[in-house]
């Protein structure tokens, strides 16, 4: 019995120590995270056989954490589609998102089209996936590029991305911070069409209207128009034109240096595939005995989730799978800064302007028939004063601003 105790609880140095430790207070020396049992099962960073003779701290678990407060709080993504009639753009969304925003939509004429403004609709749906919920809103440009003139026809799209931007601003500054709703526009979707040679006019004017405020993301629609050969070339001449006209598209963020080539290369042939050529369909079509999506034609099948038929698969696995939270970031460190350091900027000058122009209402009350005197010189030095400290402000934000772009 003596011979099986001392087995069980170890030889006699190591039980003094044990109880030394037991006997110390928990913050003095945490237990080991794998001496209790974990809440965070299958992703507990301490359960593994090496680590049960172990002491941690326990910080391993901050990302599991971070994890279960986002998961538990749900995700929000807003997505913008703009392009013209017929090219797909409900279809797809559909498609990337096994859903149905579209079903109480009236279809217009070519009368009806043509007479049409441009205007903002938005659809807001959850979805939920093992366990994690996403709010998803499609916001949709129906109208956009219909009209014989299509002069300024962005306008309305430019107005609509600055909204979001003002009420997050407002949101953000008032006293209730809590539950601030995030409206702003994460993405933008242009659809091309793939008729013509290349980019058209409204579509060079719109991408360069929106690329300082929102990321834009080109789509190629109705890609089983052309043959492999002339899609490859129309991407080449896209590119080419979006380089020369000096259009800030979406740029995917650079791989660190301890990725492995296999990410590597999926992020360079995501880079290869702007714009995505994609084909949209919610029609299930039966062929070779499987079942999938795609469309029936005379002279054979195109299958939407197939790479060698279209780039859908890969334009939704960047949406969703491996950029949303990138696309989120670029929106806040970028877009919303740039436009929230205008804003101050601009109320800055306005605060100066307005200090000026009390100063010289001061002094002209303080008027009389000799020469302009201020009646208190020391009032009047402090003004100035800071005066030029919102002027060095004002220029401190500039060349931040100034950074900021040339960074991204």
């Amino acid at each position: 019995m003596r011979a099986g105790g001392r087995n069980l609880l170890g030889s006699e140095p190591e039980l003094r120590r044990r109880c030394q430790l037991s006997s110390t207070s928990s913050l003095e020396s945490p237990l080991s995270p794998s001496q209790s049992k974990s809440p965070w099962s299958r992703f507990d960073p301490y359960d593994s056989i090496e680590d049960q003779d172990k002491e941690y701290v326990g910080f391993a678990t901050l990302p599991n954490q971070v994890h279960r407060k986002s998961v538990k709080k749900g995700f929000a993504f807003t997505l913008m589609v703009a392009g013209e009639s017929g090219l797909g753009k409900s279809t797809l969304i559909n498609s990337l998102f096994l859903t149905d925003l579209y079903k109480d939509r009236k279809m217009l004429n070519a009368e009806e089209r043509i007479t049409q403004t441009v205007e903002m609709t938005k659809h807001t749906i959850g979805i939920e996936e093992k366990g994690v919920k996403l709010k998803l809103t499609i916001v949709d440009t129906p109208g956009f590029g219909d009209a014989v003139n299509n002069t300024e026809s962005w306008r309305a799209v430019v107005d609509y991305i600055d909204q979001q931007f003002e009420q997050y601003f407002r949101d953000e500054s008032g006293l209730n911070r809590k539950n601030i709703q995030d409206n702003r526009v994460h993405c933008c979707l242009y659809f091309i069409s793939p008729y013509g040679h290349g980019l058209r006019p409204v579509d060079v004017e719109f991408m360069k209207a929106l690329h300082e405020k929102v990321n834009i993301v080109p789509v190629l629609a109705k890609a089983d128009c052309l043959t492999p050969r002339e899609l490859t070339r129309k991407k080449i001449k896209i590119r080419e034109e979006i380089e020369t006209f000096g259009i800030k598209i979406y740029q995917f963020p650079e791989c660190d240096s301890d990725e492995d080539e296999e990410f590597r290369l999926q992020e360079q042939e995501l880079k290869d595939s702007i714009p995505f050529a994609v084909v949209g369909s919610n029609i299930l079509v039966e062929s070779k005995g499987r079942r999938f999506r795609g469309r029936m034609y005379p002279w054979g099948v195109v299958e939407v989730e197939n790479p060698a038929h279209s780039d859908f698969l890969k334009l939704r696995n960047m949406l969703v799978r491996t950029h949303m939270q990138d696309l989120k970031d670029v929106t806040r460190e970028t877009h919303y800064e740039n436009y929230r350091a205008q804003c101050i900027q601009d109320m800055t000058r306005m605060v100066v302007r307005e200090r000026k122009r009390s100063l010289c209402s001061q002094l002209r009350e303080s008027t009389s028939d000799l020469p302009l005197v201020p009646v208190d010189s020391e009032t009047e030095r402090l003004i100035w004063e800071k005066d030029e400290e919102l002027q060095r402000m004002q220029e401190v934000l500039q060349r931040i601003q100034e950074q900021m772009r040339h960074g991204h």
